[in-house]
């Protein structure tokens, strides 16, 4: 008796091929309309933005203080922090 393959119409494989491929066109669709530029975009909004841009000049001298200080305290804590990281990561054992 010879043993005739049945051929099938449907393979798992076509599923998944079938999935990456609705997946890649959904991303390509929200990537496109996430680029697009927003044509009903509130003109008070590009006021707000222009008014963050201000030049170093204009600050006032405790907002220049106080920016350099927190920047200061940032980095030392940083350094502070990795530091601390180095010597419990690469600490040799006795």
């Amino acid at each position: 008796m010879m043993y005739q393959a049945s051929e099938r119409s449907y393979y798992p494989a076509d599923a998944v091929y079938s999935m990456r491929v609705l997946m890649f066109i959904a991303f390509l669709s929200m990537g496109y309309a996430i680029s697009r530029p927003n044509e009903t975009a509130n003109t008070n909004q590009d006021l707000l933005l222009a008014d963050a841009n201000q030049d170093s000049e204009v600050l006032l001298q405790w907002q220049r203080t106080a920016s350099e200080k927190a920047v200061r305290n940032y980095s030392e804590a940083q350094e502070k922090k990795w530091r601390n990281w180095n010597e419990a990561m690469f600490e040799r054992s006795p």
